[in-house]
């Protein structure tokens, strides 16, 4: 605390603090408990409840920690380059600062159990764990972390030298390893098992433990070479599909045996051996059966319950423990569940026993000293006490709120107690005299601004919802709700009650202003509100007694930069008495009832206060500074002026500033967001005091406020979660006196009111939060009687709801009236809209004449073309990102390319050929190729010299020649590894590929191969180009030929649709870029220019076409000859013969000339058809003839097509065959560079290894230093111990044998020595009888022997000098002994970090070796590899066999000549001829056997049908023919009747059969049709066929090359049966044929006799 120049002395300090912000707390002994909160640490006194604080006078308090059995506490700040402060208790007195290499934060600290040391984790940048004896203040040791954040830090309790340091994903044991005055901190990492809780193997991914060497892939390298890591990173790395999630641990604790228990987020308890660093997963232990069954019984009732509840049932089975506490009778747990578990560990097995369940989550467990209490955390900041021995119910030992406060305010008269909410609306009463927690009472909603009325012991809470909740708090241990407000549904955001406390000022959002009456007596009445023009940021409050007002200023943010206005509104009683003329019917004040009034000021504020005297202080947002304005009265009529600042105040403070002015106004609080409280006299602006009571990291304060008398000041923060109360410590005697006198006269004003309004709210009832209470508060009585029910609805709903009900009954006639009127005027309207409708258009009006709102129209349009514009806006920028996308792709895929990619199609068939699309290359690309070309000549010729004599001199382009003719003749095809020369690609530049050794030929070779496929693509265009260009004189022919044939259909006068053949968009895909009009579906839209433009140029248009057909001499020849000077031949068809005049007589008047003229009409009528027909039939022999030609040259372009197909097809192979070289070449660069990085990666190993082994030898020797230090001393001390015993037996060599004998066995006796004070605990799992030094186990052992040394315990018969000096010779002894036990203990440690040393020294000589011998591995591999190359061999199927189906090995290859094989080939072939010619004459055999059957069953048929005919013969009866014959008259006459009636059934049948005929032709076409189409599909088929045949005979030759016989043999087997049944189904459809026939035959056979008989 500082005070300002002119304070004389004057300053703040802290009352009492209250708050629970961190779940970290610890006791500091048995009776007193200490967390941290905000800026203090805060010491809770668990029976008295009484509490102590400490501030942190840097800010927020970071770490924490504390230790009972030193009964410290150490915390760090957050500050830059923070301290570690401890304190000790109960004196609260700072001991000593720790300042280490910290930057920014502390997050971990921890004290160890036993001994002055601390603990210490730092978080970014540093990440360092540190060690420290906090009593000599001396860092021990630290150790890096890089990027670990941790989450929890511990110190063994039985050794000291052991830490546990837990992070989110791992668990550390750190070992603190001492030498002399020297210590270590030794890391060793705890492997922790998986999500499944099972534990891997560690597998070393550095040096893999076996090697899988392939000739082919190259040697086996670890995955970090592969990566190409070197250093660390390749120590350290492990691949994505090797990483498997470890269990995240939660919390844990040390037992008595040094072992650690830990809890994991996925339910599994953890056991881990902190001297092995191994782990176990703890297994819950079946229960018997009726256990189980009851336990299952009583966890359904626990979830039942937790359901309704309305929270999520717990898991007992695998709970998630947050937080475990051990004892000596087990382990005590619990988590998120809220239940307070106990597991009964034995070996690795576990039995729980539920021991409380408090229903809310548990953040931490914490034991008293004695092991009597545990203490158990909520996250709601809820602390309950439970004591294992009695076994009970937790009891709630602190109530505490987990949330932040939002307001604080002193209860009337404000002396006693005070009031806080928190943000959930937990509202709190304190007192104020020590801060005591005396009651709460939960809203159960969210607070957003309270206050205290000085009228009356209530208190106002503002929720975000809009209500106001009244609180009677009358008595302090009880307050209970009496009233609510619903205002608005707009959040209230501060409350404001004037000194006197009759008005109750509410700002809410969006700039309302509510105004209620703040006494009870009058139920809370809401008088009225008003709405300022903007956002309102501050509200001050000022009483004018004298005229019986209160003055409220405003703070608004205004539109303008670097301003801000204020207004000033008066309130009155009148407001009150006759509140009905001073608000409007909607419930807002007339505005000549507030008398505003408005001020602009030269800065932007974020906080004003207002004095009396019109002198106004304002916090800058802008600038530290606190400004002071003297407002004037305002006669200017240009609007209101802006006010200067009288006084500027530069402030210490940053951030948004926040002012508070005292009651008697003599006082000036300012906070800001950096959390230090300034006190200004406001007189001067002088600074009296200040006070750093939140902090910045809390962000800064968020409300303080006065009391009545001045002499306290209550601060909250905005984060923090803590509430301070502070009071003057020093100030001005006379500033005392009138604050007190101020209050005092306050006091005499509200007295009476107080006591009145006091027994009105005692008499109010509690608030009932059933509908039908709320729907009585919120009634409105009307002025008629009427109550309407307004359930939930707020006070401006009501009011605006009483508005619109009276203003309907109020106007409810001329309302009527005037819908009348719009009704008839509609109809007016529609009626001349209609008779519009009817008039000439030159009449017509325009729609839009007839609307009578014009500016509703205009509105509307506007709005509408304001929409129009934002979609147009939106579509234009979305066409505009795809626009840039479709330049993007067209650049990377179009532009890019020197040879675009398109297709050439076939005419007939479905089938397609594309080219190659190549990129231009770039100047880069070719200079390279043009370097690695003249290298590979330079190349060439120096091999080529080398070969020939030395006396033959050729030049240079002879030498060039020659290189390329022996690179061309000398290396056959199958050695250069593909067909790239026959495809256009030129092999001679190409390096042999038993040649490529080094690494730049090897990419040369890359470079040089992608020029050969370039060539091989660049051939294949040429070709493709030709096709192409024949395609597009294919289309022109087919096109031209068309034309012809529409000729010809024309003169035919036949409708048929031609075959146009056309580019696609595939071969020329240009036009995919290019929008066509035809392609867009939506209708073009046109301005009205635009299309008074198209009408004009379609009218120009029509007119030029008619002016060039209107010729006179074109007509003219049109009317008279047709068009034509001549007579064509294709002009007959349209040559008609004029009949005679005569033919309109009848025939029977013509005479004989007319007669004569008729036959020669007919007969010229009959020539001119014949040579119509004639001339037609000519015309479709041209059109068939046409067609033909077309189809025969677009076929023959098909096979062109076809044949390119198959190049490209080649060329692809071609292609793969050079990229296979590529891949290969670069398979062997990537091998190369993964060696290197291995060898690099080694290397730097053994450089990290080479630089441990010195720090090593430097430990070791450092260690053997210590060691031989030690020895000597150990050495004297033992031979003085012997020197002692001696001494002892000559000193008293002298008495007596029997009282020798007896002073040698009490000189050889050893007291006991008794327990420390902690030893008596019995129940601290954690007891150590061996003292911590050399001087504490000597005062143990002297205070012993004091009892020995007793005149007692002297032998009788010794004289008493003689006992003194025996006793002091054991007591000499006795101290040697102890000497000599504690140096045995520092030289057995330090012999200990020699012997770790010297193992750690080995372990490295291992490991170096070990690298050695992986590094020389590594240097033969990579020369082997240099040796073996890859070479691409093209072989062709059939001329390698092989043992195997797969390739690893070439060993097993055997190489057979072509000829073998072809000769091979030629006798199967030879073979397969003979087998088909016999096959074939074994058919045609077969063939004739069935036709003499055949003709034989014929016969057969023929000699039954005569027989069948000569019994018909015999037994031929008397038909109703021959009796009809023989009875009828006329037989003929009946006979002609029945003919003509089977003519006329034949005429019927003959019209069916030409219809079935028609029907059957037609099917005949349609069949056609079908069986071209299928012939293509055939066609199609045969091709695949030939591919699949050659497949086939791979996979054959596969076959016949691997050894499957046994596995194929049940497949052939079942191919066997599928060919019998197949075989077996052909005869039976033989058989089936052969009955068929002999079935139709039998049929034909009854034909005629049928027809006999008819």
């Amino acid at each position: 605390m500082a005070a300002g120049p002119g304070a004389e002395g004057a300053a703040l300090e802290v009352s009492w603090v209250q708050g629970f912000s961190n779940k970290n707390l610890a006791f500091i002994n048995n009776q007193t408990v200490c967390y941290p909160c905000g800026n203090y640490i805060l010491f809770l006194d668990i029976k008295t409840k009484k509490t102590r604080a400490v501030q942190c006078q840097n800010g927020q308090v970071g770490a924490f920690a504390a230790s009972a059995s030193s009964q410290v506490v150490a915390f760090s700040d957050r500050q830059l380059n923070p301290l570690i402060h401890i304190y000790t208790f109960p004196e609260l007195r700072k001991l000593t600062e720790l300042k280490g290499d910290a930057q920014l934060d502390y997050t971990l600290l921890a004290l160890s159990f036993k001994g002055p040391y601390l603990a210490s984790y730092s978080s970014i940048p540093e990440f360092v764990l540190s060690v420290w004896n906090w009593q000599e203040n001396i860092l021990l040791c630290s150790e890096h972390q890089p990027g670990l954040t941790g989450t929890s830090l511990s110190f063994n309790p039985m050794n000291w030298q052991q830490l546990c340091f837990v992070a989110e994903s791992s668990v550390t044991i750190w070992c603190i390893e001492k030498s002399k005055d020297e210590y270590l901190l030794i890391r060793h990492p705890v492997k922790l098992p998986d999500e499944q809780g099972a534990m891997s193997p560690h597998e070393d991914l550095f040096f893999p433990p076996s090697r899988k060497d392939d000739p082919y892939y190259g040697p086996d390298l670890p995955i970090s070479a592969i990566g190409g890591l070197e250093g660390d990173e390749a120590e350290t790395f492990v691949p994505r599909n090797c990483i498997k999630t470890s269990v995240h641990p939660t919390a844990h604790c040390w037992t008595a045996a040094s072992e650690i228990y830990m809890g994991c987020k996925e339910g599994y308890v953890l056991a881990i051996d902190a001297e092995q660093y191994s782990v176990s997963v703890l297994q819950q232990k079946s229960p018997p059966e009726v256990m189980q069954k009851i336990a299952d019984v009583v966890s359904y009732a626990r979830s039942e319950v937790q359901k309704k509840k309305g929270r999520k049932p717990s898991n007992l089975q695998k709970p998630v423990l947050l937080t475990m506490a051990f004892c000596k009778e087990g382990l005590y747990a619990a988590g998120h569940e809220g239940i307070l578990i106990f597991y009964h560990i034995k070996d690795l097995q576990y039995e729980i026993k539920i021991c409380a369940d408090i229903s809310e989550p548990i953040s931490s467990l914490v034991f008293s000293p004695d092991y009597t209490s545990l203490l158990l955390v909520t996250d709601q900041g809820t602390v309950y006490s439970y004591r294992p021995a009695h076994s009970g119910e937790a009891v709630k030992l602190l109530d505490a709120s987990g949330s932040c406060f939002l307001a604080a305010d002193f209860l009337t008269p404000g002396n006693n107690y005070c009031v806080s909410v928190t943000i959930t609306g937990e509202v709190q009463v304190w007192s104020l005299e020590d801060g005591t927690f005396l009651s709460k009472i939960n809203l159960d909603t969210e607070a957003t601004s309270m206050a205290c009325s000085p009228s009356s012991k209530s208190v106002a809470v503002g929720t975000q919802r809009g209500q106001i909740c009244f609180l009677d708090v009358t008595k302090a241990e009880a307050p209970r709700v009496v009233h609510k407000t619903f205002l608005s549904k707009l959040p209230v955001l501060s409350l404001h009650y004037d000194q006197i406390g009759q008005f109750l000022i509410a700002r809410a959002t969006e700039g309302h202003i509510f105004i209620l009456d703040a006494r009870p007596s009058k139920l809370f009445q809401v008088l009225g509100y008003t709405v300022m023009e903007g956002e309102v940021l501050h509200l001050s409050v000022t009483p004018d007694l004298k005229h019986d007002l209160v003055k409220v200023m405003v703070l608004l943010n205004v539109a303008e930069d670097q301003q801000a206005r204020l207004e000033i509104f008066h309130l009155t009683s009148a407001m009150i008495t006759d509140n009905e003329n001073c608000v409007n019917e909607q419930g807002m004040f007339n505005a000549s009832e507030l008398k505003k009034k408005q001020y602009n000021v030269d800065y932007p504020l974020s906080s004003a206060v207002r004095l009396k005297n019109n002198t106004v202080y304002g916090y800058c947002s802008c600038a530290p500074l606190i400004c002071q304005y003297h407002l004037s009265e305002v006669t200017t009529f240009g609007g209101p002026r802006i006010f200067s600042s009288e006084l500027t105040v530069p402030s210490k403070q940053f951030g948004s500033g926040l002012l508070c002015l005292s009651p008697n106004s003599q006082w000036l609080a300012a906070a800001a967001k950096d959390g230090v409280l300034f006190m200004y006299n406001t007189s001067a602006l002088d600074v009296l005091a200040q006070n750093h009571c939140h902090s910045y990291q809390g962000g800064g304060i968020r409300s303080m406020i006065f009391s009545l008398d001045g002499n306290f000041i209550l601060v909250n923060g905005e984060n923090d979660c803590a509430l301070v109360c502070l009071k003057w410590k020093e100030t001005k005697k006379t500033e005392v006196e009138k604050a007190a006198h101020y209050w005092q006269s306050l006091h005499d004003i509200l007295n009476k009111s107080i006591s009145a309004e006091d027994s009105v709210l005692k008499s109010m009832a509690e608030w009932n939060f059933d509908p039908e209470s709320t729907s009585k508060s919120f009634s409105v009585t009307e002025e008629d009687g009427d109550v309407t029910d307004t359930d939930g609805m707020t006070w401006m709903g009501q009011k605006i709801q009483k508005v619109m009900r009276e203003e309907t009954l109020r106007f409810a006639n001329q309302k009527k009236e005037v819908q009348m009127g719009i009704r008839k005027l509609r109809e007016t309207i529609q009626k001349m809209m209609h008779e519009n409708e009817q008039v000439p258009d030159i009449e017509k009006l325009e729609h839009r004449e007839f609307n009578l709102d014009l500016e509703e129209q205009e509105q509307v349009q506007a709005e509408a073309e304001e929409d129009v514009a934002k979609a147009k806006r939106e579509i234009e920028m979305e066409i505009l990102s795809y626009r840039y996308l479709q330049d993007l792709i067209k650049f990377e895929c179009w532009d890019n390319m020197c040879v675009k990619e398109r297709a050439v199609k076939c005419f007939h068939m479905d089938f397609a050929v594309r080219n190659f699309p190549l990129k231009e290359r770039s100047k880069e690309e070719l200079e390279t190729l043009k370097e690695v070309l003249q290298l590979k000549r330079t190349a060439d010729l120096q091999a080529q010299k080398k070969n020939l004599d030395s006396e033959i001199g050729l030049s240079e382009e002879e030498g060039e020649g020659a290189a390329r003719e022996v690179a061309d003749h000398d290396t056959p095809v199958c050695l250069n590894g593909s067909l790239s020369s026959q495809y256009g690609g030129d092999t001679s530049i190409l390096y042999h590929q038993c040649d490529l050794h080094t690494k730049e030929q090897k990419l040369n070779q890359t470079i040089l191969l992608k020029e050969v496929i370039h060539k091989v693509k660049a051939a294949f265009n040429e070709e493709f180009d030709i096709i192409v260009q024949k395609k597009e004189q294919e289309i022109a022919r087919v096109k031209e030929r068309n034309l012809k044939i529409q000729e010809i259909l024309e003169q035919l006068d036949v409708q048929v649709e031609l075959w146009e053949p056309d580019f696609t968009d595939d071969e020329i895909p240009e036009r995919v870029l290019t929008v066509q009009d035809s392609e867009i579906k939506a209708e073009k839209y046109m301005t009205e220019e635009e299309k008074e433009q198209a009408e004009m140029l379609a009218k120009l248009e029509k007119e030029r076409r008619l002016a060039a057909t209107d010729d006179d001499r074109l007509r003219a020849l049109e009317e008279m000859m047709g068009g034509v000077l001549e007579l064509r031949r294709e002009d007959i068809l349209k040559m008609d013969i004029p009949p005679p005049d005569f033919l309109s007589k009848p025939e029977d008047l013509w005479t004989e000339e007319e007669k004569k003229v008729f036959e020669e009409y007919e007969k010229k009528v009959n020539e001119l058809n014949e040579e119509k027909e004639d001339y037609r039939q000519f015309l479709r022999n041209e059109w068939k003839k046409i067609e033909t030609s077309i189809k025969e040259t677009t076929q023959n372009f098909d096979e062109l097509v076809r044949k390119l197909s198959v190049k490209k097809l080649k060329s692809q192979m071609v292609i793969y065959q050079e990229e296979l070289k590529i891949i290969n070449l670069i398979y062997t660069l990537l091998l190369d560079e993964e060696l290197d990085t291995r060898e690099a990666g080694l290397h730097k190993f053994l450089m990290k290894k080479k630089k441990e082994k010195v720090k090593g030898a430097r430990k070791i020797l450092a260690a053997k230093q210590a060691v031989e230090a030690c020895t000597g001393p150990y050495k004297e001390a033992l031979h003085e111990e012997k020197n002692l015993e001696h001494g002892f037996v000559k000193q008293f060599a002298h008495t007596p044998g029997s009282l020798f004998e007896e002073l040698l066995q009490l000189y050889k006796h050893r007291p006991e020595i008794p327990d420390t004070e902690i030893l008596l605990d019995t129940a601290n799992p954690y007891v150590k009888g061996s003292p911590e030094d050399y001087q504490g186990a000597v005062s143990l052992l002297m205070k012993a022997m004091d009892e020995l040394d007793r005149p007692e315990h002297m032998p009788s018969g010794l004289d008493r000098s003689m006992w003194e000096r025996f006793c002091l010779a054991r007591r000499n002894k006795m101290e040697s002994e102890e000497l000599v036990k504690w140096k045995t203990l520092a030289l057995a440690e330090m012999q200990g970090c020699l012997h770790r040393r010297t193992e750690e020294n080995d372990k490295m000589k291992s490991e170096l070796e070990k690298a050695f011998q992986e590094l020389t591995w590594l240097k033969e591999e990579k020369i082997k590899l240099q040796q073996n190359l890859i070479v691409q061999f093209l072989l062709k199927q059939g001329q390698v066999e092989l043992d195997g189906t797969q390739i690893p090995e070439y060993s097993d290859a055997v190489l057979i000549d072509r000829s073998v094989v072809e000769e091979l080939n030629r006798n199967v072939a030879a073979q397969g001829e003979k087998k088909i010619t016999a096959m074939i004459e074994f058919k045609d055999f077969s063939k004739g056997i069935i036709q003499l059957e055949w003709e034989h069953k014929k016969m057969k048929m023929q000699i039954q049908d005569l027989k069948e005919k000569a019994r018909d013969i015999v037994i031929l009866p008397i038909s109703k023919d021959c009796q009809l014959f023989l009875t009828v008259h006329n037989y003929d006459t009946h006979t002609a009747q029945q003919l003509a009636g089977m003519e006329q059934s034949l005429s019927v049948m003959d019209k069916l059969h030409k219809k079935n005929v028609k029907n059957h032709q037609k099917k005949v076409r349609e069949l056609k049709k079908c069986i071209c189409l299928k012939e293509q599909e055939n066609y199609e088929l045969s091709l695949q066929l030939k591919e699949m045949l050659v497949s086939v005979s791979e996979r054959m030759h596969i076959f016949e090359a691997a050894d499957t016989r046994d596995i194929s043999e049940k497949i052939t087997r079942q191919r066997y049966q599928e060919i019998v049944k197949q075989k077996y189904l052909r005869n039976l459809i033989k058989e089936q044929e052969k009955q068929l026939a002999l079935l139709q035959s039998k049929l034909e056979s009854w034909n005629p006799r049928t027809l006999h008989i008819i």
